[in-house]
Order: structure tokens, then C-alpha cells, then sequence
């Protein structure tokens, strides 16, 4: 009787330890997710090149950029969205949902001890803005940075593609790429009948401070159909003075302005005023740019960034006004907001012709 006892204590004691076994490898299996997914990983590639393993799906993000913020709210992830940049502020109009969200520092400095308190899954950052301290900061806390720029043409829709097979939105990636694709291409096409591109100086925010190769300026500059007179430069921010310019002979000038709130405009007064500015300048009556009113002013929301398209769009349409008679940036613009954005279309965004008077 007691041998049959203590068997029957042993059967019961391995039971336990097996069920308790089993529990544990599946929660081990499940990692802290008790929602019913399992933990997976996947390898992409970031803005350098680099091969990253990323744990999916991604719950909670940290955004240290618009751009990243603006792609995010293009594929419906507004909730995944736990901190972001400061100077969210200067954009408030166009991102009003977000001011709630907890501030973590600069998008070029960003506090790690404020990142690291809101515990996200992963900060997303431009390439190089902040340095590469943050991970060294951020990685005792478990938290993983991942580069993805979003300003770049050339990559926006391979990274769009990477975020949402990281969140879980790849129906909405592909949508969003497609979208892309087809407004660039519908413009490349209509340069087969180009047989000489225009010069195109490109300025961007600061004075005589203009945008190269590696930069957001130049290959907007390309896609519109423009020859870049930095296009040879071998850094994408370069400062040059008034007097090469003037010798370069630009057909058509472009500026753009830091935080103009287009979204918030109403005329075109501000943007006609800085393109006055410029014709202005000492000697520049002499650039056939200048002579022939071919100055045009752009919003920063229309420059760099997820709404670049539109500024090609627009860019194209200045260079060449006839070959793009029918083009309207302004549809594509609405498009974007009220189809992907899910805001509605409103302010002004670029300068008028150069003409004396023309407010």
C-alpha cells in the first residue's frame, strides 16, 4: 500500500513538472506578449545599409522626425505613436492629433532617459540625425534605433515597405508605394521628349546654402526634370556665394522656406515677398532665371519628405510649363491629404510668378 502511495506521488509530482514545463516553453515561445501572437523577428535593411533584426509585430514607437511621423499616419498607425519630437510645435496645424504625445528632445538631440521611461518598442531616426550615441544610450534598456529617412525619392517606397512589414501594415505599405510609383513615373515619362534639361539652381533654407547630391533638394531637383548646378558638388549642403550663381546663368531658381506653414496660409503674400527678395540681390537681374520671372518659392511641407512628390509635381509644371500644361499639382496634393493623410485639403504652398505687383 504505501509502495502504491509514493507511485502515486511520483505520477503526481512528474505531472506537475511537466504541465509547469509546458507553460513555461510556451511562455518562453510567446515572449511577453499574452495577446495570443507569437514573438518573431525579421532581418530588413536600414538607411545605411545595415542588416537589422527587428522583433515583431512593433506595439510602440518613439519618433524622433515628421517624416517617419507623417508615414505612419499614411498607413494608419497614429496609435502605435507613444513619444515624439519636440519641435512638433512648428508643424501643429498639420499634426494636431499628435501634441498630446510625451516630448523626447530634438529630432537632432534626442534625451534617452525621457526615451527610455516611455519603454517603446523602437525609436525610429533619420540616418544621421541624432549621432549614433543614442543606441549606445538606448541599448542597456532593451530599446533598438532603427534609421529609415522617408526624404530620400529614391528609398521612400523601399522604406515605406520595410515600416509596414515592422507594424503589421503591409496592405497599406504597398498601397502607399503603388501611389507613389505611379505619380513619379506619370512625370519621368514626359521627359523622353526632352532633349536639353534647364539649369536649375536650388537654394534651401539659409542663404546661399544649396542642396547636392546625397540631399533631398537635388533629387527633387532630378525627378522634375532639372540640371542641378550643384549636381558635381561631393556633399549634399554646400554654402556658395552670390557671384557663382550669377556665373552659372540658372534658368530657373527654386527656394525653399524653413517652417513656412503653408497648411495654414491663405495667400501667397509671404512666399512673394522672399521670391522678391531674391530677384533682388545685387546683380541677379543679370541671371536669366531673373529675367524671365522664373523664381518660384516652396513650402517646407512641399520640400523634402513624404509630401516630395508634390513638390515635384510642382517643380515640374515651373520648368516646364508647357510640356506640363495639364499637370495639376494641386489634385495630387489633395489626393494625398484626404486619401492617405485623412485631413482635408487647405493653405497655399508656393510663390506666384515673378512678376512686379503680383502679391
Amino acid at each position: 500500500m504505501q509502495r502504491l502511495l509514493s507511485s502515486s506521488k511520483g505520477f503526481y509530482t512528474a505531472g506537475f513538472f511537466l504541465s509547469g514545463l509546458i507553460i513555461l516553453i510556451i511562455i518562453s515561445a510567446r515572449g511577453t506578449s499574452w495577446a495570443g501572437e507569437v514573438a518573431q523577428s525579421i532581418v530588413i535593411e536600414d538607411a545605411f545599409g545595415r542588416q537589422i533584426s527587428v522583433n515583431i509585430p512593433v506595439q510602440s514607437i518613439v519618433v524622433l522626425n515628421s517624416d517617419v511621423l507623417e508615414v505612419l499616419r499614411s498607413l494608419g498607425a497614429q496609435d502605435l505613436v507613444k513619444g515624439i519630437y519636440s519641435e512638433i510645435d512648428k508643424d501643429n496645424a498639420f499634426f494636431r492629433e499628435f501634441l498630446d504625445r510625451p516630448r523626447v528632445g530634438s529630432w537632432k538631440n534626442a534625451n534617452a532617459e525621457l526615451i527610455a521611461d516611455l519603454n517603446p518598442s523602437i525609436v525610429i531616426a533619420y540616418e544621421n540625425n541624432p549621432g549614433t550615441e543614442l543606441e549606445k544610450q538606448l541599448s542597456p534598456f532593451g530599446i533598438q534605433v532603427l534609421r529609415l529617412n522617408f526624404y530620400k525619392l529614391g528609398t521612400i517606397v523601399k522604406e515605406i515597405r520595410i515600416l509596414g512589414k515592422i507594424i503589421g501594415r503591409e496592405q497599406q505599405a504597398e498601397t502607399l508605394g503603388a501611389w507613389y510609383d505611379k505619380k513619379l513615373d506619370a512625370i519621368q515619362k514626359q521627359f523622353s521628349k526632352v532633349k536639353e534639361k534647364p539649369l536649375v539652381y536650388v537654394e534651401s533654407y539659409s542663404a546661399f546654402h544649396t542642396t547636392g547630391p546625397g540631399s533631398g533638394g537635388h533629387d527633387m531637383c532630378v525627378y522634375a526634370g532639372g540640371k542641378n548646378l550643384a549636381d558635381e558638388f561631393k556633399v549634399p549642403y554646400s554654402e556658395i556665394t552670390s557671384e557663382w550663381v550669377i556665373s552659372k546663368q540658372p534658368d530657373v531658381i527654386f527656394k525653399t522656406t524653413a517652417w513656412g506653414n503653408g497648411f495654414k496660409r491663405k495667400d501667397r503674400v509671404f512666399f512673394n515677398s522672399i521670391r522678391d527678395e531674391l530677384a533682388d540681390r545685387p546683380s541677379w537681374n543679370l541671371i536669366p532665371a531673373v529675367k524671365n520671372g522664373r523664381v518660384h518659392v516652396l513650402d517646407s511641407g512641399i520640400w523634402t519628405g513624404p509630401r516630395a512628390v508634390i513638390g515635384v509635381a510642382y517643380m515640374a509644371k515651373c520648368i516646364y510649363p508647357r510640356l506640363f500644361n495639364d499637370l495639376d499639382p494641386e489634385q495630387i496634393h489633395r489626393e494625398y491629404l484626404e486619401s492617405f493623410q485623412k485631413i482635408p485639403f487647405q493653405g497655399v504652398y508656393i510663390s506666384n510668378n515673378l512678376s512686379r505687383g503680383s502679391k
